[in-house]
């Protein structure tokens, strides 16, 4: 991964930007707008995963980033705001945010901390056993809570794959229409996950 040139952004423009993200539905409506935001240093065994499985291949391309990143003195798990990068053979900037964790308040009384966007650097950062800088988003409102349940054993019931089996369970999701609880995170910011959605992943 060859990357040309690279803007880096403040904690502030970060968080003054995720004010800006908006439903994928419902565009009117702007889910982080009052909600506190916060960019803690954290332990992965902290954050409640929701999807079942990450991509042999994604974590590579991942750690990939990671690498070439750190040939321009950034840190992936520590980005203090997010950078905006560009590659060799694409126009485009790609921004890079930290992973976006939720306060999620369950039906059997328990708060979690739901991974919202990043799973495969989340688990990058699990499997080099770092803790990782994330976009901790609380008070949310309750209409737009994340579409899918977190994990009932955590990190446990998640496994390495190269291919997804016809008919795999991704995530179990809180309602039919699961869609309609998406947050599109590019309405914040620019080709978030890169191109084919290369760097970051909600299991959409």
């Amino acid at each position: 991964m060859n990357i040309t040139r690279i803007e880096r952004h403040s904690s502030e423009e970060l968080i003054a930007n995720m004010r800006k993200v908006r439903m994928l539905t419902h565009p009117d409506a702007i889910p982080y707008l009052n909600s506190e935001i916060e960019l803690p240093v954290i332990h992965t065994d902290e954050i409640a995963p929701a999807q079942r499985y990450v991509l042999n291949k994604e974590i590579m391309k991942v750690r990939d980033l990671k690498w070439a990143l750190q040939e321009h003195g950034i840190d992936l798990f520590k980005l203090d705001g997010y950078v905006s990068i560009w590659l060799e053979g694409y126009d485009d900037p790609i921004d890079v945010l930290p992973p976006v964790i939720e306060e999620s308040k369950e039906a059997d009384g328990t708060t979690v901390k739901i991974l919202n966007d990043g799973m495969h650097r989340v688990y990058l950062a699990r499997m080099e056993r770092t803790p990782i800088q994330v976009v901790y988003v609380s008070n949310v409102p309750s209409e737009f809570p994340y579409y899918a349940f977190p994990l009932v054993n955590g990190w446990n019931d998640v496994e390495i794959v190269q291919d997804l089996p016809e008919g795999y369970i991704k995530k179990w999701h809180r309602i039919k229409n699961y869609k309609s609880l998406y947050r599109d995170f590019n309405t914040g910011f620019q080709n978030v996950g890169g191109p084919r959605g290369h760097f970051s992943n909600a299991g959409k």
